[in-house]
C-alpha cells in the first residue's frame, strides 16, 4: 500500500469516527500514523481530501464486486448471499467505513460540493449493480432498489444495530419479488 493510500484510510477512519467536522489534515496524518503535512501534501485541501476519500471508498467498492466471480451466470442464492456479506461487512469489519459513508451522505444533503463526486461513484457502483442484477433478471431499475434496499439495511444496522442481525433472509425476499 502506498503512501496515498495510508493518508486516505486514515482519512476514513477519522471520517468514520469523528465525523465530517473532525476531518483535518493533522486529524488525518495521526490517524494514518504518517508525518505531519503528509495529507496536505496529497489534499491541498479539505474538499480534495473529501473528493479522494469518495474516490478511494468507490475504488474499493468496484474492487469487492469485481471479485464476484461469475457474474453473468449468477444464481439469485450467490447474489443475495453477496450483497448480505458486503452487509455484514459493512457493519463489522468495515464499520468505521460504513460510518465515513453515512457522514459523507448526510454532509452531501447540507454541503452540495458533495454531491457531484457522489453521484458519479454511484454511477460507477450501480454499473456493475446493473450487470449483476441482470444475471438474475432484475432491470435497471430493480437492481437500483437492490442497492438502496442494502444501502439501507447497513444505515439501520449502523444506526440500531439488532444483535445477530443477518440481513440474508430480507435480500432473498427482495431478490425473489423483484425478479
Amino acid at each position: 500500500m502506498g503512501r496515498r493510500d495510508e493518508v486516505l484510510n486514515g482519512a476514513i477512519e477519522v471520517l468514520g469516527t469523528l465525523g465530517l467536522r473532525g476531518l483535518t489534515h493533522r486529524a488525518v496524518d495521526s490517524a494514518a500514523g504518517v508525518p505531519a503535512g503528509t495529507a496536505s501534501n496529497y489534499f491541498r485541501s479539505r474538499a480534495a481530501l473529501v473528493r479522494g476519500i469518495v474516490d478511494h471508498m468507490v475504488e474499493e467498492d468496484l474492487t469487492f464486486w469485481a471479485a464476484f466471480e461469475g457474474v453473468e451466470k449468477s444464481t439469485l442464492e450467490e447474489v443475495a448471499e453477496r450483497l448480505a456479506e458486503f452487509v455484514r461487512w459493512s457493519i463489522d469489519g468495515g464499520r468505521t467505513r460504513g460510518v465515513a459513508r453515512l457522514n459523507l451522505f448526510a454532509a452531501a444533503s447540507v454541503e452540495p460540493d458533495l454531491r457531484e463526486p457522489l453521484r458519479r461513484g454511484r454511477r460507477a457502483v450501480e454499473e456493475v449493480g446493473e450487470k449483476i442484477g441482470a444475471s438474475i433478471g432484475l432491470g435497471i431499475t430493480e437492481s437500483a432498489l437492490v442497492m438502496d434496499a442494502t444501502d439501507a439495511l447497513v444505515t439501520r444496522q449502523l444506526a440500531m444495530p439488532i444483535e445477530g442481525y443477518d440481513p440474508l433472509p430480507a435480500l432473498k425476499v427482495l431478490l425473489t419479488r423483484l425478479r
